[in-house]
């Protein structure tokens, strides 16, 4: 990519989208164009349409997208699968109508079935089950991988799909009613250690495995993949290693000093048992994560910190 190439961050106020316009800058890319939610309603044809009429972007990072844990998708499923179909499809089909020279669509490891081979790669997808926890979400981001696919051959469009594993860093969702697993705990922790509880209750066995990526490496991979990948395919974006659920909840604690204990529920589910990318395609294109979880971890919690009201999240 040009330095002054104009380059959409769809969602560039989420979790993923942020860590890529960070990225971005580092590196040197000034001309970006970043749209709330307010200024183009990503769901609605005509906006989408209008502002890449407009603005003809030369490059697209797409990754804009309703997300939130299992209890999110348990209450919320209309809105995972409408919203999340609608958004994808709009983007993809105006970049492609309005000259855009290359998108990136960002979509999740829960794409793969429940009980995919560890680690899971590229090839197991819709090879079996989905995890029912998540298939609302998932359905969505497999449409937007195939969407890609379709455009690719049917139009020469150059659209590629990035698998990110489980993400986490500065700017994730604390809110306990449609957090994931990590910042759950860690605003958990916080809360129980200010409060000086004796224990801190954590959902299920703790036995499942989890993968978690540092935003700013999946930022950092977006944009080398932009500019170092093209192909039908799809790719994991992962570290390549997990831990169990007890074994992140006890780093946690460590983290944030909480000296109780933990305790468990069990009439909470677990999710998918294990869910551990295979990132050999993506280390055979020359990148791998830099962010250790204890590092990671420690960054996060003092950006949860440093956030004013972060009690009232």
């Amino acid at each position: 990519m040009d330095s002054a190439a104009k380059i959409y961050v769809a969602g560039h106020r989420g979790l993923a989208g942020g860590a890529i316009v960070r990225s971005l800058q580092k590196q040197g890319f000034t001309n970006l164009l970043l749209r709330t939610h307010a200024e183009v309603e990503l769901t609605s044809q005509a906006a989408v349409d209008a502002f890449f009429a407009a603005e003809k972007p030369d490059y697209v990072f797409l990754a804009a997208a309703k997300v939130g844990g299992i209890h999110a998708n348990n209450i919320y499923p209309a809105e995972f699968i409408r919203d999340n179909l609608a958004i994808q499809t709009n983007v993809i089909h105006s970049a492609w109508k309005h000259g855009t020279r290359k998108l990136a669509f960002l979509g999740s490891s829960c794409i793969y079935p429940k009980l995919a081979p560890q680690p899971m790669p590229e090839s197991c997808l819709l090879t079996g089950p989905l995890e029912a926890t998540n298939e609302w979400y998932a359905i969505a981001k497999i449409a937007g991988i195939k969407m890609c696919q379709a455009y690719r051959k049917q139009y020469g469009f150059d659209a590629i799909s990035l698998m990110p594993t489980n993400l986490y860093g500065p700017g994730d969702n604390f809110n306990l009613e449609n957090s994931h697993v990590l910042p759950a705990l860690i605003r958990k922790f916080h809360e129980a250690r200010q409060r000086g509880d004796s224990d801190v209750v954590m959902w299920g066995t703790g036995t499942p495995r989890r993968e978690f990526l540092h935003v700013d490496d999946l930022g950092d991979a977006a944009v080398f993949l932009m500019q170092h990948y093209s192909g039908e395919d799809f790719l994991n974006v992962g570290v390549g290693d997990d831990v169990t659920i007890r074994e992140l909840a006890e780093l946690v604690k460590q983290v944030v000093g909480f000296e109780g204990r933990i305790v468990q529920d069990l009439t909470k589910p677990d999710g998918t048992p294990r869910k551990l990318m295979d990132v050999a395609r993506l280390s055979a294109l020359g990148w791998k994560a830099k962010i250790g979880l204890h590092e990671g971890l420690a960054e996060t919690y003092r950006w949860f910190l440093d956030q004013a009201g972060a009690l009232r999240v």
